[in-house]
């Protein structure tokens, strides 16, 4: 009972972009844009590949579960970035601040287990092509889905209960419009040596292994197309697998932008830092739905014919 006997704020105070608090409503603006793209763009390819028979096939599931995980990311940050940009509302409940921080977290790690599970799936159609609808059935890939969100769940399910051991008594104004592990703990008075070694190991082990085994099927792939005697089947395979490295580029360029800047850029301008953590939330649920949408014809067919059956 007296784990968490600690003193905490009743709520944070929220930040915007630190300099910039007289251009909030007119950053507001953007963000709504960005908003009803993210939401309506992965809302729109859920849709699309619920409806299309012809999209019921491993490589589209695989993509329902990006833009699912995407829409969740997007709902999760929404009320406390809009209440601090458009209503100057800057105010979090402790608890509630908790949650959030939880959830976009685990989104987060969902998104990079997902982005594994598509380089496998991409591995396989290249260089096992035969065994593919035997591999990829509809129970291996519900299972790969499952424990994409187990392994959130049950890895990130501590870090609310770490940050709640925490006395924070040095401020309550987080850098950030949502809630985030690494920003909370530096706001504690006491030794927060568990919580960094615990958010590295996590660092490492999901996201960093996630990096690792899609970089190696990759290898895997480029082994199996340079056996192919045709340059033009080459650049076929090679096609299908060009929105999936541009979601991986637009995933994890800005992650590690974002560690690199808070671990070693403590000279680095406040403002500098919170660009960079906006950037890695809110660009690859924005990006994901442009990228495939553009370059994936069976999805912008489907698609079209989805708004042409509603005007019907």
């Amino acid at each position: 009972m007296g784990l968490f006997n600690v003193t905490h704020p009743t709520s944070f105070l929220l930040t915007g972009i630190p300099g910039l608090e007289s251009s909030h409503p007119w950053l507001a603006g953007p963000l709504c844009v960005m908003y009803a793209v993210a939401l309506g763009g992965n809302t729109v390819i859920l849709q699309a590949v619920r409806m299309e028979p012809s999209l019921h096939a491993p490589m589209y599931f695989f993509l329902s579960m990006l833009s699912f995980s995407d829409v969740a990311m997007s709902l999760a940050t929404l009320p406390t970035v809009f209440r601090t940009f458009c209503l100057d509302a800057r105010d979090i409940a402790f608890d509630a601040c908790l949650i959030q921080m939880f959830l976009i977290h685990s989104f987060s790690m969902m998104e990079s287990g997902i982005l594994l599970a598509m380089s496998f799936d991409r591995y396989v159609a290249i260089c096992d092509p035969l065994r593919y609808a035997t591999v990829l059935t509809n129970e291996v890939i519900a299972g790969m889905g499952l424990a994409v969100t187990a392994r959130s769940f049950f890895t990130l399910f501590p870090l609310p209960f770490l940050i709640k051991r925490l006395p924070i008594c040095r401020s309550n104004v987080l850098s950030h419009s949502y809630c985030l592990h690494p920003d909370m703990m530096k706001l504690a008075c006491a030794d927060i040596t568990i919580n960094s070694i615990y958010g590295l190991f996590v660092l490492v082990s999901t996201f960093g292994m996630d990096l690792l085994f899609i970089f190696l099927s990759y290898v895997l792939i480029l082994h199996s197309v340079m056996g192919i005697a045709s340059r033009e089947e080459r650049l076929k395979a090679l096609n299908t697998c060009v929105s999936h490295i541009l979601a991986v580029l637009a995933f994890y360029v800005p992650m590690i932008g974002v560690s690199t800047v808070h671990r070693f850029g403590k000279h680095v301008p406040r403002y500098i830092h919170v660009l960079m953590s906006n950037i890695y939330l809110f660009v690859p649920p924005v990006l994901n739905p442009l990228i495939y949408s553009a370059k994936t014809k069976e999805i912008r067919r489907a698609i079209v014919r989805m708004f042409h059956r509603m005007k019907v």
